[in-house]
C-alpha cells in the first residue's frame, strides 16, 4: 500500500563475496558451497542420413483448362484499378488444382495418377561397355563371324571346284590332242573320209549337199602338196602325214579335194600359227592355195592348179591338224581370178566362185570332214548346218 515500507530482507550470515574468498581468508564453517553447473558433454556428430527420396511429380492433367469467367465490361465512368489493387482482399483467386498436390501425390499408387518407375541401371562391364549394349551386339557380331566364315567356306570350295575342273579339263585336252596325232593311220579312211558325205544346209541359201568320194590319195609328206609358200608358212608346224581325198557333188559338175595335214606341234605351236593366219588373214590370199589332188580316170581328172576356184584352210588348236579343201569346176575350165570360200559366201559376191556356190563346196565338205576328225577323237557328233 502507500507509504508502507519494504521490508528488509534479514542480512545473511555470508559476506558480499559469496563464492569469491579472498586470497588467505580462513574457512568459515557458515560458508556453503554450491557446485557450478557446468555444460553438458557436447555431442558428437550426427551420421549423416539421406532424406527419403521425393514422391515423383505426377504428370499434369491433361483435361483442358476451364473456360475464362465472363467479366462485365468495363465502366467508362470509373478508373482502372491499379496493379496493386488489382486483386480484392475479399477474392480469394482460382483454387490450386487437388490433382497437383502433395497430398494427392501421396496417394495410393494408381489411383488417379500414373506409377512412375525407373530402370535397373544397366551397369557396366571391365572394358566400359553397358552390360545391355553387350548383350546385343555379342549375338550380332557372333551371326557375322558365322556368315563370313560360311561364305569364306563357300567362295575356298568354288575355287577348289574350278581348280579340280580346270585341271581335270587339262588333262583331258592334252590326252585328246595326243590322241589326234595318231588319227592317220589308227582310223580307217573310210571313218575320215566317208564314201559319202551328207552336207545340210551346206549349199547356197542354205540349200542341202550330198559329195561323193571319187578318189583317195595315198599318205605321203607335204612336198607336192602345197604351193612353195603355204609350204613355207606351215613349215613352224612340221609335216608328219597328209592323207586327202577328191569329192564331186550329186550332178558332178563340181570337184573338191579336201586335205587333213598332220604337223609335229605341240599345242602351243598350233595356237600360235592359228593366230598368225588369223592376224595376217593368210587363209586368204590367192598365192596360199592348197593343190587339189587329180585321180586319173575320175571326173577329177582335168583339176589342176589353173582350176581352182576357191579354198578354206582351217588351222586346228585342239589337234595338230591343218584342214583344207579347194574347189573347182569338173570340166576343167580355167579360173582367173579365184576368191576364198568366206569371200565368195559373203553376201553381195559376184565373182564366178560365188555365183556357182564354189566357196559353199569348199567350206561345207572342209567342215564335215573336220566334225569327223574331232567325232574320232573325243565322241560322236551331230550334223549341223554350215
Amino acid at each position: 500500500m502507500p507509504g508502507a515500507k519494504r521490508p528488509e530482507r534479514p542480512r545473511s550470515d555470508f559476506p558480499a563475496s559469496f563464492g569469491t574468498p579472498e586470497s588467505g581468508s580462513a574457512w568459515s564453517p557458515h560458508m556453503r558451497t554450491f557446485p557450478v553447473p557446468t555444460a553438458p558433454p557436447r555431442p558428437a556428430t550426427p551420421p549423416k542420413t539421406t532424406p527419403p527420396p521425393r514422391p515423383a511429380k505426377p504428370p499434369k492433367p491433361t483435361t483442358p483448362p476451364p473456360p475464362p469467367r465472363p467479366t462485365a465490361p468495363p465502366d467508362p465512368g470509373v478508373a482502372p484499378p491499379s496493379r496493386d489493387s488489382a486483386s480484392s482482399p475479399h477474392d480469394p483467386g482460382p483454387l490450386p488444382d487437388p490433382a497437383m498436390s502433395w497430398a494427392a501425390a501421396a496417394g495410393t499408387p494408381g489411383g488417379n495418377r500414373p506409377v512412375v518407375t525407373f530402370g535397373e541401371p544397366e551397369g557396366y562391364d571391365e572394358r566400359g561397355w553397358g552390360r545391355s549394349l553387350v548383350s546385343r551386339v555379342a549375338p550380332r557380331t557372333a551371326a557375322a563371324a558365322a556368315c563370313m566364315v560360311l561364305g569364306l567356306g563357300l567362295i575356298g570350295g568354288a575355287v577348289t571346284g574350278s581348280w579340280i575342273i580346270d585341271d581335270d579339263g587339262d588333262v583331258a585336252a592334252a590326252s585328246s590332242f595326243s590322241a589326234a596325232a595318231g588319227l592317220w593311220h589308227n582310223v580307217p579312211v573310210d571313218e575320215l573320209f566317208p564314201p559319202t558325205v551328207l552336207g545340210t544346209g551346206a549349199g547356197p541359201g542354205g540349200a542341202d549337199r550330198t559329195w561323193t568320194r571319187i578318189a583317195v590319195a595315198p599318205a605321203t609328206g607335204c612336198a607336192d602338196a602345197f604351193d612353195p609358200l603355204l609350204r613355207k608358212a606351215l613349215g613352224p608346224v612340221g609335216c608328219q602325214r597328209l592323207i586327202r581325198a577328191t569329192y564331186t557333188d550329186a550332178t558332178q559338175s563340181y570337184v573338191t579335194t579336201v586335205g587333213l595335214l598332220f604337223t609335229k606341234a605341240d599345242p602351243a605351236g598350233m595356237t600360235a600359227l592359228a593366230k598368225r593366219f588369223e592376224d595376217e588373214h593368210l587363209d586368204r590370199r590367192t598365192d596360199l592355195m592348197p593343190l587339189p589332188y587329180a585321180a586319173k580316170g575320175t571326173a577329177a581328172e582335168r583339176f589342176g592348179r589353173h582350176q581352182r576356184a576357191s579354198w578354206t584352210i582351217s588351222v586346228l588348236t585342239d589337234a595338230p591338224v591343218v584342214a583344207y579343201a579347194v574347189s573347182g569346176w569338173a570340166d576343167g575350165r580355167s579360173v582367173d581370178t579365184p576368191q576364198s570360200a568366206a569371200d565368195a559366201e559373203a553376201s553381195g559376191a559376184t565373182t564366178a566362185a560365188a555365183q556357182a556356190g564354189l566357196g559353199n563346196e569348199a567350206q561345207g565338205l572342209a567342215d564335215r570332214i573336220e566334225r569327223r576328225l574331232r567325232q574320232n577323237t573325243t565322241g560322236p557328233a551331230t550334223e549341223k548346218p554350215s
